[in-house]
């Protein structure tokens, strides 16, 4: 033993003395280089300086040294920037190691050290655990108390104080109902108005988070009502602050632009808390079975209305019309074509389908309807875009809900889309962020729903005649006929309905131009509404229709708020104006708990439906956008066109759209120039200003990454098909040309081909004929295909030259099986703010890489030259040394 102990220090001595030996020859090597001939006074006053750094290089070995670890593993560890191409130079790699060095020594902490953090943190969390295990047992205590007092049955399991309070048998008294929520509005007004000093206003907020924070994993809705409660006190207490108390009524400048702040910020309010009461309480309707004497069912008209698509697009939704289940002498499918083509005639002709046109465009759509009901006569009329392919269950889930209630005028389903939309596309995160409808189709009309006041979408709905007949037919006033149809309806007296089960689907817009003109028309119409038929006005809504229809309205007027959000903080950076006029804790205090709150409370009502921070993604895609048509719509409603969106087409190219995303540049590059002045202002300004300067770079900064997201959508990504690939999991079988069956399953499709996964070996070749067989019900079909590639277990198959029947059958085997789009809302996990915000960082990132990418010719060498100059002196950094476990 102490031999190996002689053994192992002699060791350390030596490769010490040796680590100084080749140090010193480091030294005179690299003074040599830069100095040449040097005499021995300036050649000694170099190795003094160079003493120190020395030190620190045999501290290392010391720190490192193991009889695992070698030099090499040491360096390949805790040096792992020093193998980059741009990385090779002696010079430049001696500074990267003396920098790596000192940060090693000085920062990074040794393994004992993270042992013993190690240890710390399994305290802390035991003491935490022990903490919230005390809280846990009051909890219950209460609970047993409270379910004594409030609860008749005593025998049932141990509840928390919360639970039982939420399950007490007073609540259902009406009466209690009022007084308590009287009592709790009086609360509300006394914690918004009462002036509080900032420790008061500090400890009032902590209490709000922390009770907040606590409800974050109880389930039920009294816990989400009761933290929608708190986010209205706190947002509405910041608002009284900010009218009563940040005014600077001595600067006109800042007065001017403070108030406009703070007409946005009450916009912003006013959206949230109408928000919190259209979502508080989502009915989530399920359909009414039908009668199974299938002679009480009622005829239905199924219009296919279309203007300018490809036959190829209208095609699938026809046949798939044609497969509904449903009575077939009750059932009549009407293509509606306005573009007046004879190809969609001929078709129509040969898939016994029927075929309306008029002699006019007038009123797109809504007259394009308004003119088949004179041709028509079903009593329902179920409407789909040309591109939303139905599943054959459609009328079996909706139209048990008319025969249930005759007052009942229109059943809506969500609109479900198999292609990625521009944001998904261009992103690359289709499946993986909620996309921009999944708000609405998912939440939002299962809120309005509640309130009956469920909105007509325009697709995907089956509308009673005799309703549309009374209102004198489609609405044609505005640009969006389908929302102003139910407004009518609803202002008749009629009811509607919602359905949350997707039962048809379709294409999204195929670029960001025409996803924005889409929204342009949403907004356009949602404006023209509001001015010739508010829904605030008029007879036949109840308060809360009223209200629903009014939120919705309200969220196409976001333009000028969200651009005020993205250059309200430059006032005070470029103009030295204080537009919320209170010193930087003030301001700390009141805003970012706030907002905290806001946030918490929206992931836990949206949170499966819509992430945090995209919503200000969007806004701000469209904000310029929406601005010049609502705000013209305000002022001369009847101003504006219909525009039909295009779908089906194929962007073969990847390019970057500078006319689409201009504002977007603009915006970024004044947030840009903001920060780099707010430095300035810091290193050379006044030092009293040092605070509110900060938060308005930090909130800069946020618009940064915010508008750089934006940025990234504009990068078109190309389209490698035509068709559009449903991802599937189902069982099919394959016939080989040796007359072998084998099981497989269908793993995706699309209208021209298929994928399959086999669960053996095969012996499949590129262009061989194979019989696809696959099921619908108790019906057995077999498609002729060809193998179009071959991966291990996968096999690609094409679909060639299908007569129409079968183009039917397999529309009915894959687009229309009932349950085809069930499970379009589990692919996404509930929100986590902390990742959205890493993953909306990470689009930002791309967003400035897609500027570099796609930057004009002219420009490439410089930024080449400027990027390749941020990458070396970026490799300059010092960098986390790399663990490897079976090291430790």
């Amino acid at each position: 033993m102490a031999q190996l102990i002689y053994k192992h220090s002699f060791e350390k001595a030596f490769r010490l003395l040796l680590s100084l030996f080749f140090t010193q020859k480091l030294v005179r090597l690299i003074m040599f280089k830069f100095y040449g001939n040097f005499n021995q006074h300036k050649m000694s006053a170099i190795e003094a300086i160079s003493m120190p750094f020395i030190v620190i290089f045999c501290s290392l070995f010391f720190k490192f040294e193991t009889r695992k670890k070698n030099i090499s593993y040491v360096l390949k560890q805790n040096y792992p920037h020093l193998k980059s191409p741009y990385r090779t130079h002696l010079y430049s790699n001696t500074l990267r190691f003396i920098l790596q060095s000192i940060f090693l020594a000085f920062v990074k902490n040794t393994a004992k050290k993270s042992h013993v953090k190690e240890k710390v943190s399994h305290h802390f969390y035991h003491s935490v655990n022990f903490f919230f295990r005390q809280l846990r047992w009051i909890d219950l205590k209460l609970g047993k108390l409270f379910k004594r007092v409030l609860s008749k049955n005593q025998k049932t399991t141990r509840q928390s104080a919360f639970h039982s309070i939420a399950d007490a048998r007073v609540w259902k008294s009406k009466s209690v109902r009022y007084v308590v929520i009287t009592f709790a509005l009086f609360l509300l007004a006394i914690f918004v108005t009462i002036p509080f000093s900032l420790e008061a206003q500090a400890i009032f907020i902590s209490f709000i988070l922390l009770v907040a924070y606590s409800l974050k994993k109880i389930k039920g809705q009294m816990a989400t009502i009761v933290m929608i409660t708190l986010s209205v006190t706190t947002s509405s207490r910041y608002l009284w602050w900010r009218y009563t108390e940040t005014l600077n009524w001595d600067d006109p400048l800042a007065l001017v632009l403070g108030a406009g702040l703070l007409l946005a910020e009450t916009y912003a309010w006013l959206v949230l808390i109408l928000g919190f009461f259209q979502t508080i309480n989502p009915l989530e309707r399920k359909p009414i079975p039908l009668p199974k004497d299938t002679d009480k069912w009622p005829s239905v008209d199924v219009y296919i209305p279309t203007y300018n698509e490809p036959l190829s697009v209208v095609k699938p939704t026809t046949l798939a019309a044609l497969s509904i289940d449903w009575p077939i002498d009750k059932l009549n499918v009407y293509i509606l074509d306005d573009g007046k083509r004879p190809e969609f005639r001929e078709f129509a002709q040969e898939v016994g389908v029927g075929y309306l046109t008029r002699p006019d465009s007038k009123h797109a759509k809504a007259g394009n309807m308004n003119s088949a009901m004179r041709f028509t006569n079903g009593e329902y009329i179920a409407i789909f875009d040309c591109d939303h392919v139905p599943a054959r269950s459609f009328l079996q889930m909706t139209m048990g809900q008319f025969l249930k209630d005759s007052k009942v005028c229109l059943v809506q389903t969500p609109h479900h889309f198999f292609s990625a939309d521009p944001f998904e596309r261009n992103l690359n995160n289709h499946t993986q962020i909620p996309n921009e409808n999944m708000l609405f189709y998912g939440l939002i009309q299962d809120g309005n729903d509640m309130w009956d006041a469920t909105f007509f979408c325009g697709s995907c709905a089956v509308l009673k005649r005799e309703a549309l007949d009374n209102i004198g037919g489609f609405a044609f006033e505005t640009v969006t006929e389908d929302a102003h149809t139910a407004l009518r309806m609803q202002r008749a007296g009629y009811k509607t309905a919602y359905i949350n089960i997707p039962q048809a689907a379709g294409l999204a817009t195929d670029s960001l131009s025409a996803h924005i003109g889409q929204r342009i028309r949403w907004a356009r119409g949602m404006a023209q509404i509001f001015r010739l038929d508010n829904p605030l006005l008029g007879k036949g809504l109840s308060l809360a229709q009223r209200l629903c229809y009014i939120n919705a309205m309200l969220h196409f007027l976001s333009g000028i708020p969200r651009i005020v959000f993205l250059t309200a903080p430059l006032a005070l950076i470029y103009f030295n104006a204080y537009i919320i006029y209170a010193p930087f804790l003030a301001i700390f205090i009141y805003v970012v708990p706030t907002l905290i709150q806001i946030k918490a409370t929206n992931s836990r009502i949206q949170g499966k439906y819509r992430y945090s921070f995209w919503g200000e993604v969007y806004e701000s895609v469209l904000a310029w956008y929406i601005l010049k048509p609502t705000t013209v719509a305000l002022f001369n409603p009847n101003k504006g066109k219909f525009n039909v969106t295009e779908k089906g087409g194929l962007n073969d190219e990847e390019h970057y759209d500078w006319g689409i995303s201009k504002p977007y540049l603009i915006l970024l590059a004044i947030n840009v120039a903001g920060i780099i002045f707010g430095i300035l202002r810091l290193i050379f300004g006044d030092p009293s200003q040092i605070g509110v300067l900060v938060i308005s770079m930090g909130w800069a900064i946020y618009n940064i990454i915010i508008l750089g997201a934006a940025v990234a959508v504009a990068a078109e990504a190309r389209q490698v098909r035509q068709s559009h690939r449903i991802k599937a999991h189902f069982p099919a079988g394959i016939r080989l040309a040796n007359g072998h069956t084998l099981k497989v399953k269908i793993t995706d499709y699309s209208d021209n081909g298929v994928g399959i996964e086999i669960d053996h070996a095969h012996s499949c070749r590129v262009n061989d004929k194979v019989e696809l067989l696959m099921s619908r019900g108790n019906k057995q079909f077999s498609f002729t295909t060809y193998v179009c590639n071959t991966r291990k277990m996968q096999i690609g198959l094409t679909l060639k030259d299908l007569s129409l029947e079968k183009q039917k059958a397999f529309i009915q085997c894959t687009f229309s099986r009932a349950d085809a789009w069930l499970d379009w809302q589990n692919n996404f996990k509930h929100d986590r703010p902390s990742y959205s915000f890493k993953e909306v960082q990470k689009t930002s990132l791309r967003g400035f890489s897609n500027l570099l990418f796609h930057a004009p010719r002219p420009l490439q060498p410089t930024i080449k030259l400027l990027t390749r100059l941020v990458v070396y002196i970026h490799s300059f950094i010092p960098k986390k040394p790399v663990v490897h476990n079976n090291y430790d």
